[in-house]
């Protein structure tokens, strides 16, 4: 049995972008264990009265990622106890309390504990832009790399550590084929570039964990915008834009020729 340990940003990060390996791995008998920076107290409120559950977000949305860990089959949550930086030059971004404002030293050496307490086989976080330029997703990014440097100065490191992906071109195609909110999204301070295609190391059939996926997202439901092209998709456009999830390996081997399948691929 192996350990995949993931490090995302916020409650509900981790059922988009990483839903599928994480039961696939679960699944196949491997540990997984998440480690989430914030408890994402700055993100907008959804399906809930604003004014009475905004004080208590970061309780609210602690509860809605255990309900979602339940379905992804996650073994351990661990919080770094950070808040929710919001978006650049905003007042959440300027926090001390804030992930972005946080020391990277002190993240990197909390991050550290846990890696060491689990050492896992696999690592898995985001790439330098944070895949849609977010202040928490790029510092989760710094802080593991940095947590993983420190390991390795003490002469142990993971066998693999991977980046989220969406290649390129499949995201301008997608795109092509969203609703007119979607596009405009691109526009925004929140565009999403994808992946140049030569850096996607690995492409993970996730299919048959497509609807439980869709589910553990569900159970964010402060996060969900009723309303929103996302909530809306047709299962069959959902499962076309989910159903695979594909993923950058930037230390260690590939386990098989390119791309591998399986994050788990050549270790034993």
């Amino acid at each position: 049995m192996g350990t995949l340990l993931l490090v995302h940003a916020h409650p509900d990060d981790e059922a988009i972008s990483t839903g599928g390996v994480m039961m696939k791995a679960k699944a196949h008998g491997h540990r997984v264990v998440l480690v989430t920076a914030t408890r994402g107290e700055a993100g907008e409120i959804y399906n809930m009265d604003e004014k009475a559950s905004r004080p208590r977000l970061g309780e609210i949305r602690t509860e809605e990622l255990k309900a979602a860990g339940e379905i992804l089959g996650v073994d351990r949550i661990e919080f770094l106890g950070y808040r929710d930086s919001g978006m650049v030059d905003t007042p959440d971004n300027k926090d001390p309390r804030s992930f972005h404002q946080a020391p990277l030293d002190e993240v990197a050496a909390k991050l550290a504990a846990v890696i060491r307490d689990e050492r896992p086989d696999v690592v898995v976080t985001y790439a330098e832009d944070g895949v849609y330029g977010h202040p928490d997703h790029i510092k989760a990014h710094f802080v593991t790399n940095a947590a993983l440097d420190l390991l390795k100065r003490e002469g142990w490191e993971p066998k693999k550590l991977y980046y989220t992906a969406i290649p390129r071109s499949m995201m301008e195609e997608f795109m092509k084929q969203m609703p007119e909110e979607a596009q405009q999204q691109q526009n925004t301070n929140m565009r999403i570039e994808g992946t140049p295609d030569n850096l996607v190391t690995t492409r993970i059939d996730v299919h048959d964990y497509v609807e439980e996926k869709r589910k553990a997202f569900g159970a964010h439901s402060s996060q969900n915008d009723p309303n929103s092209w996302f909530t809306t998709m047709a299962s069959q456009i959902y499962e076309l834009a989910f159903g695979t999830e594909y993923y950058q390996l930037v230390r260690g081997n590939p386990g098989s020729e390119l791309p591998e399948s399986d994050l788990f691929a050549g270790i034993k």
